[in-house]
């Protein structure tokens, strides 16, 4: 794991030579001392990470250990560490009975769980991007496989890992990865950031297409089953939420489908599928010719058939006006 080294602190507790410049002894020692503390901080990091993820991936085994994981998480972030009493703490899980319950909030623990586990392996330095995005899919893919069976549970499933009381719990709340979406539902950073760049190659075309069209599908199953929040209006009270969700729906349908679809033909035409992907696009503007966007996608299919001269003249036009 990156364990971040705060020189200034380092230095305050060795000795310091003032009006005086380091000689080389001085300097190796200082670096030897400075090699240590970064070795002792990872070893610590490391043990840290260890006993984490060895309480995740017990709690994974059954909806039954997930939630009296979360509970214990739960009881240690908001009630132990805020001193509060334990009676705090019963008669909480008492008014909450009937949602810990829930199936559906089981499920999407042990979906969150899952998510943190990889989210910790992909802070290594040595986390193989490919291997991860397998396991990525396959999460993904549990969770809109059957998505009525956590619906409701947008709030879990949308919640940074990292802000999670999991996380919080055993104090890895502070993880940072780069370019790595911290939930399971935040398809667009999953898809465009893991699954897809692995695909993109004229060889690999199959898996491409195969790859956005279940995007499509679980954006859309997204959209039906973990509604965002209604927004509030000029009035400043919230949008009905049958309304505000049926709007949610209407509109996926009439224009985010439709300009999903068009960047997978996009995508499959840049990487080798030019004759069909064309094809496809020529019927998808007939078919959505009064979409906000349709005159910007004739404008890049026009771009796209123009002959190569022709486009590199007009590219080396655009750099050099």
């Amino acid at each position: 794991m990156k364990v971040p080294i705060l020189f200034a602190y380092v230095l305050g507790f060795l000795p310091v030579l003032h009006g005086a410049p380091l000689s080389d002894a001085d300097r190796e020692s200082l670096l030897e001392s400075l090699e240590r503390m970064r070795a002792e901080a990872e070893a610590g990091s490391d043990a840290k990470m260890g006993v984490a993820l060895a309480a995740y991936r017990s709690a994974i085994a059954s909806d039954q250990a997930a939630v009296d994981l979360y509970l214990d998480c739960l009881e240690k972030v908001n009630f132990v560490d805020q001193d509060k009493s334990g009676l705090d703490f019963v008669k909480w899980k008492r008014n909450e009975g009937d949602r810990l319950s829930e199936p559906n909030l089981k499920q999407a623990l042990r979906h969150q769980l899952r998510w943190l586990i990889l989210t910790i392996r992909a802070s290594s330095d040595k986390a193989d991007r490919d291997e991860l995005a397998t396991e990525a899919q396959d999460i993904v893919d549990s969770i809109f496989r059957e998505p009525a069976k956590i619906q409701g549970q947008e709030g879990v499933l949308g919640q940074a890992v990292t802000s999670s009381v999991f996380a919080a719990a055993y104090k890895i709340d502070q993880l940072k990865v780069e370019k790595w979406p911290l939930s399971p539902t935040e398809l667009n950073t999953i898809y465009d950031e893991l699954l897809l760049p692995q695909w993109r190659s004229p060889e690999r075309l199959a898996e491409l297409r195969s790859t956005w069209i279940k995007r499509i599908v679980q954006e859309g199953f997204k959209v039906e089953f973990f509604p965002a929040r209604p927004a509030k209006g000029k009035d400043q009270r919230a949008e009905p939420r049958d309304e505000n969700h049926a709007r949610q729906i209407e509109d996926f349908e009439t224009k985010t489908r439709p300009k999903l679809q068009w960047n997978m033909e996009m995508d499959l035409f840049a990487h080798g599928d030019e004759k069909g992907a064309a094809l496809r696009m020529f019927t998808h503007l007939q078919k959505y010719s009064t979409h906000p966007s349709a005159e910007e996608w004739a404008n890049q299919l026009k771009t796209r058939l123009a002959p190569a001269s022709k486009v590199g003249a007009d590219e080396t036009k655009e750099a050099n006006p």
